[in-house]
């Protein structure tokens, strides 16, 4: 996976998969970003993109740099990525610390045809769509989400339009909605919960332990890589343009995607991972080296 240091500022670029025409991934700053968990967030892109079929890869990038001195770097940030916005080998999303107000500067030469609102509905669409489909319905279920801001507070308005009842998070509920961080949801907390759906909102929530301690616990656990695709159909969109139609479509890509592999013997997750890799192979000599789970 190789990585990519700026000379203007102290960031970095993890890109997946070397030769992919088009490279997409969050921004996010702190004091110390750790190359690892970039890996990680590129890795979960590159997988939502083999799933659909695209022929790009996941990226993520770091900026180092505190409070009083963020804004300044991520400007020299935006600068020098502005010639690989234009050719599209890394196009940035907002992440932690970076708004998308700070992209702003190089959002004239994104190529995508939609970013921002349309693509967060897209998004959320594809969330609830994924829900919807693993837990037969929201319908009269009960719903949780760990975690808080304007994603949640969409999810929470959508989940109630299907007719689910929110409740507090407290362990229980036919489906809880992860994105919080990376890796939520860990081991000691998937003990802790009973729960019939869990729904990725954000990328790699859950653990790999957490992953087996859920599944033998019957819980079914909606591939991050799935569920989180939304934003892809209004970035490459197909058909009509309006958002209404962005969001419909990812909704409805999204839920065939899970029908398809719903009954595979070996789980969701080991299922849809297999048919990324399978996609990926079709066009990668190699395939890129684990799964996208955290660890």
């Amino acid at each position: 996976m190789p990585t990519e240091k700026l000379e203007t500022v102290d960031a970095f670029i993890v890109f997946d998969l070397a030769d992919a025409p088009e490279s997409v991934g969050i921004v996010r700053s702190a004091r110390k970003i750790l190359p690892g968990g970039a890996s990680d967030l590129a890795r979960s892109l590159t997988y939502a993109f083999a799933t659909f079929e695209m022929r790009r890869s996941g990226a993520s990038a770091g900026i180092n740099a505190v409070d009083d001195d963020r804004a300044d770097a991520v400007a020299k940030f935006t600068a020098e990525i502005a010639p690989m916005v234009g050719s599209g080998r890394f196009l940035p999303e907002p992440g932690t610390r970076v708004p998308r107000a700070a992209l702003e500067s190089v959002a004239d030469a994104d190529p995508r045809a939609a970013v921002g609102d349309v693509a967060d509905q897209a998004a959320v669409a594809g969330v609830v769509a994924a829900a919807a489909q693993a837990s037969g319905g929201l319908d009269g279920r009960t719903a949780a989400i760990e975690g808080s801001g304007p994603i949640c507070d969409a999810l929470k308005a959508a989940v109630e339009d299907r007719g689910a009842t929110m409740v507090e998070m407290n362990g229980q509920a036919d489906v809880l909605f992860a994105g919080s961080k990376m890796g939520a949801i860990n081991h000691t907390m998937a003990e802790q919960l009973q729960v019939g759906t869990l729904v990725p909102y954000a990328p790699i929530p859950v653990t790999a332990r957490a992953l087996a301690i859920l599944s033998r616990a019957g819980t079914t656990v909606i591939p991050d890589f799935i569920s989180t695709a939304g934003s892809l159909f209004a970035w490459w969109p197909s058909g009509d343009l309006t958002p209404e139609a962005i969001a419909a479509d990812a909704a409805a890509k999204i839920t065939a995607s899970l029908e398809e592999i719903a009954d595979h013997p070996d789980g969701l997750f080991l299922a849809a991972a297999y048919r990324a890799e399978s996609f990926l192979a079709t066009w990668q000599e190699a395939l890129p080296f684990g799964r996208p789970l955290a660890s």
